[in-house]
């Protein structure tokens, strides 16, 4: 299953200048990194990404991160997955942009 994680693009080049990041502030606050599903994602671009251009899309593969990777209750008692380690970036397995069109961010029509 793929997970992702929604960057702006100065935390996107310093993950990829380090090849392994701690995450956004909002991880650093938590104590570890939020991750979306597919079915996650566009709700949280809207709630915590709003207007925002310049996002960049990353995807995980969600059982290659181990036990590291704990699915927590969230929004609505829905389960995300959080990682309470580094994350790598010879883990990702794709980035994308993610634009804002009016207002909304537009998805890889993969994840539709």
């Amino acid at each position: 299953m793929l997970i992702y994680k929604i960057f702006r693009t100065d935390e996107w080049r310093a993950f990829e200048a380090a090849g392994e990041t701690n995450g956004a502030p909002v991880d650093l606050a938590d104590g570890f990194i939020h991750f979306s599903t597919a079915t996650q994602a566009a709700e949280t671009a809207a709630k915590h990404f709003a207007g925002a251009e310049g996002l960049m899309l990353l995807a995980f593969d969600a059982e290659a991160m181990g036990e590291a990777l704990i699915w927590e209750p969230s929004r609505g008692g829905a389960l995300f997955p959080h990682l309470y380690r580094p994350l790598k970036l010879a883990e990702m397995l794709w980035v994308k942009p993610l634009p804002l069109v009016d207002g909304t961010h537009q998805f890889p029509a993969e994840m539709v």
